[in-house]
């Protein structure tokens, strides 16, 4: 009799626990449901408070960012128009020269250098017309434009800003490929007023700008601006950033401890919509090192053309953990909802089932030879009442029909002896059926069972490693005496751990993977074939080997050497005594680039017909009289949760059959899900 037969017999015969389910199968029902919706609801409402908030925190940015190109032009337009500029230019040009006199430049210059520390500009220089940058002289008033200049024109104009270019390219995951290793460009607030006509040198063009690169107190006045202290609750953490094109020119985004993450870059998807679609990305990013709500927006030159992001964010990790809570706080809600229904049920069942229950007792003690029992006298006054007097009746008239009974009871006692014989031959052959038919079905659901063992049995785990942890840190320098002892009680949880995960892997091997590294296929083919080497000389196997792969792949290495064993063993059963067994292995090339590895182990058995080769991957099927038919599935599985297959083909260079590794050299995730 299966599990779920004798469940069913136990508690199916319970009317108390019928009547109990009655009462909570809508609340056990609904309360998945409602709980789906509020997460779902939860979700989308998160979502949308998310972007609503960064999109405001853009807007801020945006605004101050703007008031700075506005203060660059309208302060470079001041010191243009400025009677301080006209005296010191009056002092230092020759009368109907057009050039100011050697030895009044200094004087200039020191005057001008004043003037942008006052402003807090980066550059102030007056130059004669057409000379760079070549851009016309603005209007009064407006504001300072975007430019991007190469290092020769920032020597030429501004060479004490040089040690700020030169940004190093730092390799960042999902940047889009690029061939370049530093960043020697600048990005600058730049703005060009043209020196009044009635100026001792009209047409002459004062130049002033505020350079982007490693500006750390602009972009940091960005963040105070955009999230003063406490503006973000939960512990969660605002950044800023301006980029030019991809990279980070200038952050408060942390790479490790606090260097700053200047010159690494933006993933292509958002550099694919923000610089080549112009568009404003709103969403969950990664940056750098966390998951960020980010807000991207592209910055334009005075073309028009887009030269770099400015970018604002904030953790999400914070605002994640309230929703949860949230949504752990309702479902524990619902959880006292039902404990509390379902402990008024109970009570209430009882008081009905009682009548019944009495009953059932009376009926079994008639059934014993008990001809005077009776359900008595009862409180309940209802249709259960009823029914238990009216039972007591019957079995008065039962008992005056007994006597009458009794000279039918041989014949019918031979006649029920015979049909009972009857009855158990046809249920022997029915039992036979049945057995066969329950072997099948535990062949089908033994991975379901193993599953289920192995979950209760992480329950107890995690609470002796919970209470574990919180007696070592409860005892702290206390436990020293002890620590031999804890940390034996740590290794056998740990055992335990791979027992369980071992049990899981034959239930679901695709869900539980574990420590991943860089493995080299030829080394670790070199263990595998010592732990066969044994097998190879019983059945005198020659093992001939083509090493080709120069790559590493990302996988746990007792996990691929179970799958390279296991394939090993089937070709060693496949193959004749005497027979050779060949391993190729390789870089695997996608789309021109080399994108893992791939190992091949070629048998010289009977190969595959297209009915093994259909079934081939299915759980318990094999070819083998002695097999059970989960070794291919299982390494299936363990390849396909790294993102890399195991394949099976017929060789073509002769009789035998080819299974096929390949793995990533950086894990992925299984087919049809889709990367963050």
């Amino acid at each position: 009799m299966s599990l779920w037969q004798r469940w069913r017999q136990r508690w199916g015969a319970s009317v108390r626990t019928k009547v109990l389910a009655i009462a909570l199968a809508p609340l056990v029902l609904a309360m998945p449901v409602l709980l789906l919706a509020l997460s779902a609801w939860t979700g989308i409402a998160y979502d949308q408070l998310l972007r609503t908030k960064v999109r405001a925190d853009l807007a801020v940015a945006h605004g101050y960012f703007e008031q700075m190109l506005l203060e660059v032009g309208t302060g470079t337009q001041g010191v243009a128009e400025s009677h301080a500029l006209h005296q010191q230019l009056l002092r230092g040009q020759p009368r109907h020269a057009a050039a100011l006199a050697p030895a009044a430049q200094a004087d200039l210059h020191a005057w001008l250098e004043r003037e942008r520390q006052r402003l807090g500009l980066d550059l102030l220089v007056l130059r004669p017309p057409q000379t760079p940058p070549a851009a016309p002289p603005q209007a009064r008033q407006s504001a300072a434009r975007l430019v991007v200049w190469e290092p020769q024109q920032v020597a030429e104009l501004a060479p004490h800003l040089l040690p700020r270019l030169g940004i190093a390219l730092v390799p960042t995951r999902n940047a889009a490929p690029t061939s370049r290793t530093h960043e020697e460009r600048a990005l600058l607030m730049l703005a060009s007023a043209a020196l009044p006509a009635d100026a001792p040198l009209p047409g002459w063009v004062l130049h002033g700008g505020l350079l982007l690169n490693r500006n750390l107190d602009f972009i940091d006045h960005i963040n105070r601006i955009v999230y003063p202290e406490g503006a973000l609750p939960f512990g969660s953490r605002g950044t800023a950033t301006l980029f030019l094109d991809d990279v980070r020119i200038s952050t408060n985004v942390r790479l490790f401890g606090e260097e700053r993450a200047i010159g690494t870059r933006v993933s292509q998807a958002v550099r694919d919509a923000v610089l080549g679609e112009g568009r404003t990305w709103l969403d969950r990013a990664f940056v750098v090192n966390d998951w960020y709500v980010s807000a991207y927006e592209p910055l334009t030159d005075s073309q028009g053309q887009r030269i770099g992001m400015l970018y604002v964010g904030f953790l999400e990790a914070p605002f994640r953990w309230v929703k949860l809570a949230v949504l752990a706080g309702t479902a524990l809600l619902f959880a006292l909802v039902m404990a509390v229904t379902a402990a008024g049920s109970w009570r209430w069942a009882r008081t009905l089932v009682e009548p019944l229950e009495r009953m059932h007792a009376t009926m079994q003690r008639v059934e014993e030879g008990d001809a005077q029992a009776r359900v008595g006298t009862l409180a309940a006054q209802d249709e259960l009442g009823a029914l238990a007097r009216h039972l007591d009746r019957l079995l008065d008239v039962v008992a005056d029909n007994t006597e009458r009974l009794r000279s039918w009871a041989a014949t019918l006692d031979r006649e029920v002896a015979e049909r009972t014989r009857a009855l158990q031959e046809s249920n022997a052959s029915l039992r036979r059926a049945q057995q066969q038919l329950v072997k099948s079905e535990r062949l089908a659901t033994i991975g379901q069972l193993t599953a289920s063992i192995a979950h209760e049995i992480n329950n107890p785990i995690a609470v002796i490693q919970g209470n574990l942890d919180l007696l070592r840190e409860s005892l702290g320098p206390a436990a020293a005496p002890v620590q031999a002892e804890l940390a034996l009680i740590d290794a056998q949880i740990e055992r335990m751990r791979l027992i369980v995960t071992r049990l899981l892997q034959h239930a679901r091997p695709t869900e539980f993977a574990g420590y991943v590294e860089p493995l080299a296929l030829p080394a670790v083919v070199d263990d595998c074939v010592v732990l066969v080497q044994r097998l190879l000389q019983q059945h005198r196997i020659r093992l001939q080997r083509a090493d080709h792969a120069t790559v590493p792949v990302a996988c746990n290495r007792q996990e691929l050497q179970q799958v390279i064993i296991n394939l090993l063993v089937n070709a060693v059963q496949a193959s004749p005594d005497g027979g050779t067994i060949e391993l190729h292995s390789g870089d695997w090339v996608e789309g021109g680039q080399t994108v893992g590895a791939w190992l091949e182990v070629r048998d010289g058995g009977p190969g595959l017909s297209p009915e093994v080769k259909a079934r081939l991957f299915t759980p318990f099927f094999t070819t083998k009289p002695d097999g059970n038919g989960l070794g291919l599935w299982i390494s299936q599985g363990l390849l396909e949760r790294y993102g890399g297959r195991l394949e099976a083909d017929n060789r073509t260079d002769g009789p035998g059959a080819v299974l096929r590794v390949r793995l990533y050299t950086e894990p992925r995730e299984p087919a049809g899900q889709a990367a963050a």
